[in-house]
């Protein structure tokens, strides 16, 4: 395999913070020697997960196994998915908002049609639902928890307790039609098709079309990490692994 230079588009402060959770961590848990150094080894978790290198390139580049680079990515992103804000860190965030920007994104994974579970009738394609909550700008907030694509956003979002915990704050949410009878501070677009609206109703959803279109702005920072467009890992992997980049996201925008 031919290995060349290459740069890795993340903030310098993100791997200042990486580095030092890894050296943390070894000190906590007695480790006295390794083949990389915690600065490298917080290097190639950035590598892995920006650019979406797989286990073998980064053992070519970094002159370690495949396996030890699997070993160093996993210890480092299960770091940074333990440090990932949680529903209630995000709505005591949100509670200085005006309101809230909520929307479903599908991970796309390499899934074989009779993987019905994770088949998203919606995306024609296999993948994972991820609920999107962001500020008014368009400021990612929180990622949850990855479920089957074939969940809908609605379930999700309840599943997740994003719904009641909404309500339970007062904090308006703006998202689109996927989370009819969502309820609480849940707002969507007058229902209907379009030449069945009236003109005020039409009014209201390009009104609403404008103010939700910033979520988009959110899920964009999250598929900036090119190893969330096309995940080819064990399904059980990726929550950590959505965790992980929400970590490092919030740590870099600081």
């Amino acid at each position: 395999m031919l290995v060349c230079p290459s740069g890795v588009d993340v903030s310098s402060s993100a791997l200042r913070f990486l580095t030092q959770q890894l050296r943390r961590h070894r000190g906590a848990i007695g480790s006295r020697w390794r083949r990389l150094s915690s600065g490298r080894q917080a290097l190639l978790t950035l590598a892995h997960l920006r650019m979406g290198h797989t286990y073998a390139q980064l053992a070519a580049g970094f002159g370690v196994g495949t396996t030890t680079a699997y070993r160093y990515v996993t210890e480092a992103v299960d770091l940074l998915a333990a440090l990932a804000p949680s529903l209630a860190d995000a709505v005591r965030t949100a509670s200085m908002k005006a309101y809230l920007l909520l929307d479903g994104t599908l991970l796309a994974i390499d899934r074989v049609a009779a993987d019905r579970p994770f088949y998203s009738g919606k995306h024609k394609e296999h993948g994972m639902n991820v609920q999107v909550i962001a500020d008014p700008f368009g400021r990612l907030l929180r990622a949850s928890p990855a479920l089957p694509g074939a969940v809908h956003d609605i379930r999700a979002a309840r599943e997740h307790g994003i719904v009641e915990a909404l309500a339970e704050a007062g904090i308006q949410c703006w998202a689109d039609k996927g989370y009819r009878g969502a309820g609480g501070t849940v707002r969507i677009p007058c229902w209907g098709r379009w030449e069945t609206l009236s003109p005020g109703q039409k009014a209201v959803n390009r009104s609403h079309a404008k103010i939700r279109a910033l979520v988009e702005q959110a899920v964009a920072t999250l598929r900036s990490w090119r190893l969330l467009r096309k995940l080819r890992c064990s399904s059980t992997r990726i929550t950590s692994l959505v965790q992980a980049v929400l970590t490092l996201h919030l740590t870099s925008s600081e």
